[in-house]
């Protein structure tokens, strides 16, 4: 778990980014049925996902409600903490949860965050332009300069 905060003190990290196909905002316990229902129904494809590299998640027997709840608020206490930043993706018109989005201390070298993403299969085509207004976003509205995109 983080400890060291991921941003210069004083930065008010950002809590949305809104586009014609989807919108984020900081994944918290409010979306554990939707998100559990999203990851669930994806894990081959979040798998292939570029920036999984180790297979290990999502995890192929699933987890509970419960425990899906524990993971989103950990995540939710990281966002206030500053130490790591998870943005939920929905859908523009109903609100349903099509993906997540991982800004989080980098695992290699030369990088200062990593950067995660992942859609639900049923929205495969929103893999790269997620990825890719995300990638703008950090430039316009973060403080990093070295992302790890995972080759995206």
């Amino acid at each position: 778990m983080p400890s060291a905060p991921l941003v210069p003190a004083g930065f008010d990290a950002p809590t949305s980014l809104v586009t014609d196909d989807f919108r984020l905002e900081p994944l918290g316990p409010q979306h554990n049925v939707s998100d559990h229902a999203a990851w669930t129904s994806s894990v081959e494809h979040i798998r292939a996902t570029p920036g999984y590299p180790d297979g290990s998640w999502p995890p192929l027997a699933g987890m509970s409600l419960e425990e899906n709840l524990s993971d989103l608020t950990r995540h939710a206490a990281d966002f206030t903490a500053g130490t790591g930043f998870t943005f939920t993706v929905l859908d523009p018109d109903g609100g349903d949860v099509i993906g997540c989005v991982y800004l989080y201390p980098p695992e290699r070298p030369g990088y200062d965050v990593s950067v995660q993403s992942w859609v639900r299969a049923d929205r495969a085509q929103l893999d790269g332009v997620l990825a890719d207004a995300v990638a703008a976003w950090l430039r316009t509205d973060w403080p990093w300069e070295h992302p790890d995109r995972y080759g995206r």
